[in-house]
């Protein structure tokens, strides 16, 4: 297959900085496009087409296709600084860029020559809240069929990935994830919510779709990745699980920013008025809502560094480990909403209007809250391996 030139560097502190670097070039971009999202229901395309162009969006793609191939911790690195600037932008970028990596590590050589041709970077929408969609296998490849929810900037996609289970299947090896043009998609425009309004996570089906072999694969966890790193080897559900996190990270100190930003302007009282900067309780709040955020931030990176050494010295994360990831990704959105909560109680009034900030935030973070991969089940299925019981499973 042929090689493509990745335009980042390979050691980690010169791409961590190089991808850091591209996220502050086109930050008034995205900061523009960000209420723009909230009416259109989706991103606007300058927002799209600087994420994608800069190359941001390669995040988790093989270098040898182009991509940036970065570490788990760079990625929360980058989803944290976009997701501050914009959250709908944050979002679609890690959505977009799991399931473009995925697609590019595993997919067959026949069918990644024809995806990624170094012209321009594809973008993806994906995952369909993993609702598997039924495979009829026939020569040459499956007939699919399904209706998938949550498709994420599926509006400004090349390429839809979902899930789907062989008909007559037994398990797990029976389910392949199959990569079509977003064209062969009909999207149902019905994404009026409460949250994350500006990804366009319409929902989308397919009837009898004819999808090749070369455009399908296995689970990561069910075959070796064709082409890339230890990054590949990794495993699910670890995988993914930084990337809720990141986003969380990123919002959760915008919030906190902006009501420091609006403490001194702020007061409270009917007879004697106090500024909410100089209110003790304020004071005390503020100081143990940004200590939270740091420990859960310091939290998930060290867990994610000490998997990223084991899985680059050649060894598999067992269950337990991706039990321990996924759930100090729900624990990390915990605290994100916390905090976020207490910025919007602590900016009153101001945060009522519908072209706040801060009520951006706290609705953002509550619909993130609802995604699977950060649901309660996350502790559970942490206290069932410390408890050492038999049905524990990090996917449940």
């Amino acid at each position: 297959m042929r090689e493509i030139k990745s335009k980042f560097p390979a050691e980690r502190a010169a791409k961590r900085a190089a991808l850091l670097s591209e996220v502050e070039k086109v930050r008034d971009i995205l900061a523009a496009g960000s209420w723009e999202a909230e009416k259109l229901r989706t991103l606007p395309p300058s927002s799209v087409a600087a994420l994608r162009d800069t190359g941001i969006i390669s995040l988790k793609t093989p270098a040898v296709l182009g991509g940036a191939e970065a570490d788990p911790m760079t990625q929360m690195d980058v989803i944290e600084a976009v997701s501050y600037i914009d959250s709908a932008a944050g979002w679609w970028l890690f959505v977009g860029a799991a399931t473009m990596g995925v697609s590019g590590a595993f997919l067959p050589d026949a069918g990644a020559e024809k995806i990624y041709t170094g012209d321009r970077y594809p973008t993806f929408c994906g995952g369909g809240g993993f609702v598997l969609g039924k495979l009829v296998r026939e020569k040459g490849g499956y007939r699919l069929t399904g209706r998938w929810s949550y498709g994420s900037g599926i509006k400004h996609a090349d390429y839809v990935t979902v899930p789907g289970f062989i008909e007559g299947g037994t398990g797990s090896h029976d389910i392949r994830f199959c990569v079509f043009p977003k064209e062969q998609a009909e999207i149902i425009d019905n994404w009026y919510v409460m949250g994350l309004e500006g990804t366009g996570s319409c929902d989308y089906a397919v009837k009898d779709l004819f999808v090749p072999e070369e455009f399908t694969h296995q689970l990561p966890n069910e075959s070796v990745p064709k082409r890339g790193g230890a990054l590949y080897r990794f495993g699910f559900p670890g995988f993914i699980a930084n990337e809720n996190a990141g986003f969380a990270l990123g919002v959760a100190r915008r919030a906190l920013d902006e009501v420091v930003a609006l403490a001194a302007a702020k007061s409270r009282g009917y007879v004697k008025q106090s500024s909410l900067i100089n209110r003790a309780v304020f004071q005390r709040t503020l100081g143990e809502a940004d200590l939270k955020l740091r420990a859960a931030r310091a939290l998930i990176f060290d867990l994610y560094e000490k998997a990223w050494a084991r899985v680059s010295a050649g060894e598999t994360l067992a269950p337990s480990d991706h039990a321990a990831l996924r759930a100090s990704g729900s624990y990390v959105i915990d605290i994100a909403l916390e905090v976020a909560t207490t910025a919007f109680r602590y900016a009153a009034g101001s945060a009522m209007r519908s072209n706040h900030i801060l009520q951006k935030c706290l609705r953002d973070l509550q619909a993130a809250g609802t995604h699977w991969i950060i649901s309660d089940t996350a502790y559970e299925n942490h206290g069932q391996f410390m408890l050492k019981l038999p049905t524990a499973d990090p996917m449940n």
